[in-house]
């Protein structure tokens, strides 16, 4: 997919390289949906809990933990979206000087170095998980189990891992046949 030289410049050097968000459409769709279902979800109980406290002085009861449980979860089920879409944010101050055969090799090059940290990061997340569970940890009001949505947040960000690695490595191979 080829993008306007007006793209490469909004979104920087990577742009030119990247098929865009459309290439990978019903995992893309998936996980937009469900991210969507969720920020739905918290709009309401946000509307629910405000108006209970301000209209009838009786706010919704485990409100706050809802919210936080479900922020946690709409930012990791989006984690494998944004690096299947290939957005993550990048700071452009010196890379985009480098002449444009070096940019895929550095682009693979950074994405090893992701998915290692998304790596490390999805394993400690487990292990976090195990010593919540070990402890028997639930929120304050409610009584919600924390220990699933740890494991979840370390799901999610172990899926990044490949989904990373493949999107880099289609690129390069995109840019090496061209």
């Amino acid at each position: 997919m080829k993008h306007s030289p007006a793209d490469t410049m909004a979104r920087g050097p990577e742009a030119a390289m990247s098929p865009g968000p459309g290439h990978a459409l019903w995992p893309r769709r998936l996980l937009a949906g469900l991210c969507g279902a969720i920020l739905l979800a918290m709009m309401g109980l946000t509307v629910v809990d405000v108006a209970g406290r301000y209209l009838f002085n009786s706010p919704l009861n485990g409100a706050t933990e809802l919210t936080e449980l479900l922020l946690v979860s709409v930012i990791f089920l989006g984690l494998p979206a944004v690096c299947l879409d290939d957005e993550q944010v990048t700071v452009d101050l010196l890379v985009s000087r480098l002449p444009a055969r070096i940019q895929p090799w550095r682009k693979a090059a950074l994405a090893l170095v992701s998915a290692a940290v998304l790596g490390v990061v999805a394993w400690r997340l487990w292990l976090h998980g195990d010593q919540i569970a070990g402890y028997n940890a639930v929120t304050n009001s409610l009584r919600i189990p924390v220990a699933p949505f740890a494991w979840g947040t370390a799901l999610c960000t172990a899926a990044s891992v490949p989904v990373t690695l493949y999107v880099a490595f289609r690129d390069l191979a995109q840019s090496l046949r061209s």
